[in-house]
């Protein structure tokens, strides 16, 4: 029931809302809800229309949407209109980081639960490395530095796609553990080497092209990985000659015993870095699934079938 002139004062809107005074003070002092006027003792005096406002007002905080975009949305008085969808937008945006955060954080401290208490100072030390939610800027700064110097900018792109793991949405405890893992790897010096983190095959020759070494070893690791799911051991074969050919062909070089032989042994003289695609399969691989092949298992074996073959070979001549 309004008052004689037909306005409400600050506490009848409150009443009628169901709320405080304090709410509708506090909505009234950020231009949210416009006073009707003043009473001859200067207090505040609210029209009906002013109840609607302060409904909708609260229903959008509800949503936890900032006061800045309740004032947007009132004031465009359309809740149909591209004001409120955008502010939707960006909510839910928001809040998938913050939930993608919040199960980070929980896996951590399930880990954290899980670990016997002489591994708590390790795993805190390697979590504690890892943003919530996380990102693979290291990780994608550790390829670029691997990588060939000369590499086009859409042929590292497909790299990176294949090599850096995305964090998973719901991690497990485990997945948690192997990504910060991976972080700690990749920020560490690069496994047996002093100088810069990138295979010595990459230099190989100043016509060197690595856009087609590795447009040649994407081909070849999806030949291995084939023979990697059944359990093969490493051997001559489609697989071996693809990866082979990727190598011959960026360096302009012909696929003869000799390049084999040279080529194997440049290879096996590389940074190993198994335990990177050890970790990845982890983090890739939910609970109780089984991994798939990774670029890095396919690479080690087609490595260990080059090297065999090599041998053979040396043996019959």
């Amino acid at each position: 029931m309004s008052s004689h002139d037909g306005l409400w004062s600050i506490g009848e809107l409150a009443e009628w809302a169901g709320t405080t005074v304090k709410t509708v003070r506090f909505y009234s002092d950020r231009g949210l809800l416009p006073e009707a006027g003043r009473s001859s003792g200067g207090h505040r005096r609210y029209g009906t229309a002013a109840l609607d406002r302060l409904r909708l007002i609260r229903s959008l905080r509800a949503l936890d949407l900032p006061v800045s975009e309740v004032h947007r949305i009132v004031e465009d008085e359309d809740t149909s209109g591209p004001v409120l969808e955008a502010a939707v937008a960006d909510r839910l945006s928001e809040l998938g980081t913050e939930i993608s955060a919040l199960r980070w954080r929980e896996a951590g401290l399930k880990l954290l639960a899980e670990s016997a208490p002489q591994e708590r100072a390790e795993v805190l030390q390697l979590v504690g490395g890892v943003t919530s939610p996380p990102n693979t800027d290291s990780l994608a700064r550790f390829w670029r530095a691997w990588l060939p110097l000369r590499m086009p900018a859409g042929a590292v792109s497909a790299f990176l796609a294949a090599a850096v793991p995305q964090p998973p949405a719901e991690p497990a405890p485990g997945q948690l553990l192997a990504f910060a893992r991976l972080h700690s790897f990749v920020t560490r010096p690069c496994p047996g080497d002093t100088g810069p983190c990138q295979p010595a095959a990459h230099q190989f020759s100043p016509d060197f092209r690595p856009e087609v070494l590795y447009d040649g070893l994407a081909e070849a690791y999806e030949l291995a990985a084939a023979p990697l799911r059944r359990g093969r051991p490493p051997r001559a074969g489609e697989a071996l000659d693809c990866f082979v050919t990727a190598y011959a062909a960026s360096y302009g070089a012909p696929d003869t015993p000799g390049f084999r032989r040279l080529l194997a042994a440049q290879l096996a003289a590389d940074p190993r870095i198994d335990g990177y695609w050890e970790l990845v399969a982890q983090v890739n691989t939910p609970q109780g699934a089984r991994p798939d092949p990774t670029p890095g298992t396919a690479h080690d074996w087609l490595v260990s079938a080059l090297s065999a073959d090599s041998m053979a070979d040396a043996a019959a001549s």
